[in-house]
């Protein structure tokens, strides 16, 4: 089993000859992971505050708080009302998250069968969603009351996103097999 780091640093020796790169500042890279967590119909701050413990658990950094950017009434919200909280990743942190991620998390998820590839947008970022946190080993032996998931966006800085796939499946992404 290799780790994201060093899967990253071997990534360029692999995708030089079929992307033509001469320098291994052409290949594409991971520049940070942004985990996001939406609280905005939760008015109970016990469970905001068991989602902001465990998140921090999980990533090993406090969250942020993201406040609304316009009011809607409709959903009985105003300008500046939090709404989620967010996380972003970056350097040793963030690698140590995606080794998790891909070898603990992700195979404990139930009825996983790969990531799709559909997943990676035209930026050459990818973003999935984790339905239930206690797949990670941090927070598994919890109630199951205050079950919550949230949305992993992993930026690279490939161009295309034929670059970003075979980035992202050299670090060890499980994806589908088509």
């Amino acid at each position: 089993m290799q780790d994201i780091k060093t899967s990253e640093k071997k990534a360029f020796e692999l995708m030089k000859d079929p992307f033509g790169y001469t320098n291994k500042m052409e290949s594409p890279r991971l520049i940070k992971t942004v985990i996001n967590v939406g609280v905005g119909s939760l008015k109970d701050k016990n469970k905001v505050e068991v989602i902001i413990d465990r998140l921090a658990r999980i990533t090993g950094q406090k969250p942020a708080p993201r406040p609304a950017k316009k009011s809607i009434a409709g959903f009985k919200m105003r300008q500046g009302d939090v709404v989620g909280y967010q996380v972003t990743l970056r350097g040793e942190r963030m690698y140590t998250f995606l080794d998790k991620l891909v070898h603990v998390a992700l195979p404990r998820t139930k009825d996983f069968r790969g990531l799709s590839k559909a997943a990676i947008d035209d930026m050459g970022n990818i973003t999935l969603s984790i339905k239930d946190h206690t797949v990670f080993p941090e927070t598994s032996d919890e109630d199951l009351k205050d079950v919550f998931g949230f949305a992993i966006t992993i930026v690279t800085t490939a161009r295309t996103i034929e670059e970003a796939d075979a980035l992202l499946t050299n670090i060890g992404l499980p994806f589908k097999k088509d």
